[in-house]
């Protein structure tokens, strides 16, 4: 579903003609499987979000290759890109990233305004995945008027409305309470069982590495080692 091959990745901060070349990423291999949740652990600047956002298209690798679903998307343009990610991903993110002006309703119908669903065809399927995540009472309230929690499931919501084969979660339960923590961790298990959905978590939190079929530690920059359930297994794959 996911295959990294060799990917390095490095940022040039400080100003043109003075950068300074800073590493991130050193000859990551990884290989998600379908229907697989594999978690990626690891203390903050290990590289996790660069790994994350080298997976969706939102940063380039410096070197390597990337495939997703079975397509080569190293080289695809910011365009081609918008319309993979629309067909194929999900993501669910600590910040939710909801836009304030637009209710918990709205928020969650995006994905199907931007790929041109008709109106007609849209509410059923809000309301349903509203319904899912309990929500729907609150599908007039702005984002603003909405606990972390309750802002949460419209942003999981939205990541499930096009029913992505695959969800990327970058820390998707870090402004979470236990209680919260705990029904999303849930419905990630949920649609996994139900749908097939590939998930692939980045986090520093045990909890949610538990509900992993497998486990990636990344230190600095390199992928260190593979924990399954059941325990380690012998997979250097830096």
């Amino acid at each position: 579903m996911i295959q990294l091959h060799q990917i390095n990745h490095r940022f040039a901060i400080g100003k043109k003609g003075k950068e300074r070349v800073v590493p991130v990423l050193h000859d990551i291999d990884l290989r998600v499987e379908p229907g697989e949740i594999v978690a990626i652990v690891g203390r903050s600047g290990s590289g996790k979000s660069t790994l994350l956002n080298l997976m969706s298209g939102y940063i380039r690798p410096t070197s390597g290759e990337i495939h997703v679903a079975g397509r080569n998307v190293t080289g695809l343009s910011e365009g081609e890109w918008a319309n993979f990610r629309l067909a194929h991903l999900g993501f669910m993110f600590q910040s939710f990233q909801l836009i304030p002006g637009m209710t918990a309703y709205e928020n969650a119908e995006l994905p199907l305004v931007l790929r041109g669903t008709p109106v007609s065809k849209r509410k059923a399927r809000v309301m349903e995945l509203m319904e899912q995540v309990g929500i729907a009472e609150f599908a007039d309230h702005y984002p603003g008027e909405l606990s972390g929690g309750q802002q949460q499931r419209v942003s999981v919501a939205r990541s499930l409305m096009l029913n992505p084969p695959i969800v990327l979660a970058d820390e998707p339960t870090g402004s979470l309470d236990s209680d919260n923590e705990r029904q999303l961790l849930d419905t990630i298990r949920g649609l996994n069982k139900e749908r097939g959905t590939t998930f692939v978590l980045i986090t520093h939190d045990d909890q949610v590495a538990s509900v992993a079929h497998r486990t990636l530690t990344l230190k600095d920059g390199y992928l260190m080692h593979a924990k399954e359930k059941g325990g380690l297994y012998a997979h250097e794959v830096h």
